[in-house]
């Protein structure tokens, strides 16, 4: 459907009024913290024991692997963004390379993705908590909602404050985590990594599979490259970087939760714990559930500033209701976007609450959208071909490889990716019975 510009939201000191626009404050160091805060999830406290315990000390491999493979995702999104600075991610990709029902279609598998995927990850860190003290389950809800909205209150509060309590919340988990670690590398013996590969190379693969989730998330900052003060240069430091703190840092937790053994000990399923234990004493479970709160805190806020500004970017092409493009004049975020995510989020809540939707089906419920959204990615790539620097070139088939492994992995997220299938198919009967039409322009 056609529609007319933007209406204004605020008025210049002279002439005719000019649309309210998103403030372009977003540096290399706040790309970093965004970048670190949306793949650095609760993966790090769970994942270094599972893959162990199905690898051995093998696992390592897999890490490493999946942390030079990260690079290529990352600066494939960062390329495409760089060259086209809008809001909308992978929605803007679909948008560019096959047109307005492609973006239709990617901008309600961000919906649910958010709508389900929020609530899911912040109720992980709810279950920290109730592990190491003592909460029901409607406290544990109670908890889970209240990092929701706080990260949402802090994004409303303006792109500024959110990018600097993201930086904050990085540092202080980097620190953590590196002080963790190297307290606890003290008790890393030599034996325990042999032998090597106690059952073969093939439960290598199976950990690979099971570790790439932890490196999902480098699709996000492409949501906010409209707010970047110099996409050009600033995309690339910021990739570079994340990548390598990412990859160092999983890597480093991995070694020591096999060097310590403390996988067998914790029985895979929350080695830090016992890594935290050896460091800390008796309080490991409750400077582990600090530690949680934290980590996922830093994803729950990163998430919520990138797909605000995916649905401020549809909402300006019509996909959403046109109020939600509406900016606030004085913090110039999209305050009417943020409160129909607090919305959905708080109906999703109460849900899961009452159908007790446990926590493994919602993480399915957002991971089918979001591999979906992934496949729908990768091929906007493979068709713009996005320029990368001289010595990337070599690296123009990797959106190629990134398509193939969407694909590989989407089956494996069994029934609950039919929720996703369900959004596409009703997405597509809207564009049919609506017609969107092309994006209108935005007067400057």
């Amino acid at each position: 459907m056609g529609l007319e510009p933007q209406t204004p939201d605020r008025t210049g000191p002279s002439g005719p009024p000019r649309p309210a626009t998103l403030r372009k404050a977003i540096r290399t160091r706040h790309a970093i913290a965004l970048y670190v805060g949306s793949v650095l999830g609760s993966g790090i406290l769970v994942l270094p024991g599972l893959a162990a315990r199905i690898a051995g000390p093998g696992s390592l491999l897999a890490w490493g692997l999946l942390a030079v493979a990260s690079l290529p995702f990352a600066l494939t999104f960062a390329a495409l963004s760089a060259r086209h600075p809008e809001s909308g991610g992978i929605y803007g990709f679909a948008r560019e390379a096959f047109g307005p029902t492609a973006a239709l279609v990617s901008g309600w598998l961000f919906g649910l993705w958010e709508a389900t995927g929020a609530p899911a990850v912040a109720l992980i860190a709810a279950a920290y908590l109730g592990y190491a003290f003592p909460l029901d389950r409607p406290e544990t809800f109670v908890f889970g909602y209240a990092i929701v909205a706080t990260a949402i209150l802090v994004n409303y509060r303006g792109i500024v404050l959110s990018t600097r309590v993201q930086l904050a919340v990085i540092v202080s988990i980097l620190a953590l985590l590196v002080v963790a670690v190297v307290l606890a590398g003290a008790r890393v013996s030599a034996a325990n990594f042999v032998p090597f590969l106690p059952y073969g190379l093939v439960p290598v693969g199976t950990a690979a599979a099971l570790i790439f989730w932890s490196f999902l998330g480098y699709e996000n900052v492409p949501n906010v490259a409209e707010e970047f003060e110099d996409p050009a240069r600033d995309f690339p430091r910021s990739v570079y970087a994340s990548v390598g703190i990412i990859g160092a840092l999983y890597l480093a937790v991995a070694l020591v939760t096999v060097g310590t053994d403390a996988y067998a000990a914790g029985g895979g399923v929350a080695p830090f714990a016992v890594l935290l234990g050896h460091v800390v004493g008796p309080f490991g479970a409750e400077a582990t559930a600090i530690l949680a709160v934290f980590i996922i805190f830093g994803v729950v806020n990163a998430y919520t500033t990138g797909f605000s500004r995916v649905f401020y970017a549809a909402a300006r092409d019509g996909v959403f209701p046109r109020s939600f493009a509406t900016l606030d004049p004085r913090t110039r975020v999209p305050r009417r976007v943020l409160l129909g995510m607090l919305g959905a989020s708080s109906l999703v809540f109460v849900a899961y609450f009452a159908f007790s939707i446990d926590l493994t089906t919602a993480l399915l419920f957002a991971s089918g959208a979001a591999i979906l959204l992934y496949v729908i990615g990768s091929a906007a790539a493979v068709r713009l071909r996005p320029p990368l620097g001289a010595r990337d070139r070599p690296l123009r088939w990797l959106p190629w490889i990134s398509l193939a492994i969407s694909l590989l992995v989407l089956p494996f997220i069994g029934w609950p990716a039919l929720a996703a299938f369900g959004v596409a198919v009703a997405a597509l009967v809207y564009a049919r019975w609506v017609r969107p039409g092309p994006r209108p322009a935005i007067p400057s």
